[in-house]
This record gives C-alpha cells, sequence and structure tokens, in this order.
C-alpha cells in the first residue's frame, strides 16, 4: 500500500491533523483509503483526549474555589477558557468523516488543470 504522509501534530490538540498537499480528489483511490485508515487511527483517540481536558478543566475549578486573588482567578479562568475551546476543537474534528471518493466537482476540476 502507498505510504502518503499528511498529518502534522498539533501540538495545542495533542493530536495529528490532516494537513493536504494538494486537493483530495487529486490523491489515487489507494492513497485516500491510505490516508482515511490513518485518520481513523487518530480519530479513535480523541475521546481519550477530551476527557484528559476535562479531567483538566475539573482541576482548574476545584483552584478557582481556592483561589483568593483577582490574577489568579483570571489566569485560572483563562485556562478553563482554553481547555473548553480544545474540546470543542476536537469534538469538531471528532464528527469529520471524509469519504473516499472525492466531491465530483473538485475532481472535475482537477481534471480540467491536468488537461
Amino acid at each position: 500500500m502507498t505510504t502518503v504522509r499528511v498529518f502534522q501534530k498539533d501540538e495545542r490538540l495533542g493530536i495529528e491533523l490532516p494537513v493536504l498537499e494538494k486537493p483530495w480528489g487529486a490523491y489515487t483511490r489507494e492513497e485516500r483509503e491510505a490516508i482515511l485508515k490513518e485518520w481513523e487511527r487518530i480519530r479513535g483517540t480523541i475521546p481519550d483526549r477530551i476527557k484528559a481536558l476535562e479531567a483538566e478543566i475539573e482541576a482548574l475549578q476545584a483552584r478557582l474555589n481556592q483561589a483568593d486573588r483577582e490574577e489568579e482567578i483570571d489566569r485560572l479562568w483563562a485556562a478553563v477558557c482554553e481547555c473548553a475551546s480544545r474540546i470543542n476543537d476536537l469534538n469538531n474534528w471528532y464528527r469529520t468523516q471524509p469519504d473516499v471518493e472525492p466531491d465530483p466537482d473538485i475532481a472535475a476540476e482537477h481534471r480540467e488543470r491536468e488537461k
């Protein structure tokens, strides 16, 4: 099977994300299948990543309950908001399920450029 490297580590989210160098339809069917197989493996790690961030939020909230200085409260709330933002982004990526078949419009556009 063809090896196509299209994933890069996203440090903020803690997972690898697809970074396609060309339109989806420009990859061969074999390449698309390999990419999707790898994406499904990565996608399977997202729920555990979300659980870890939820635990981090709980710990931050516990610290918020003990905080008494305004600057500490602001810093902790910012950290909670950042974790929540990352959870939201991870949920969006988790819902991303591309198909092996390319979008017909993109494929047609690619074929036209190839002429």
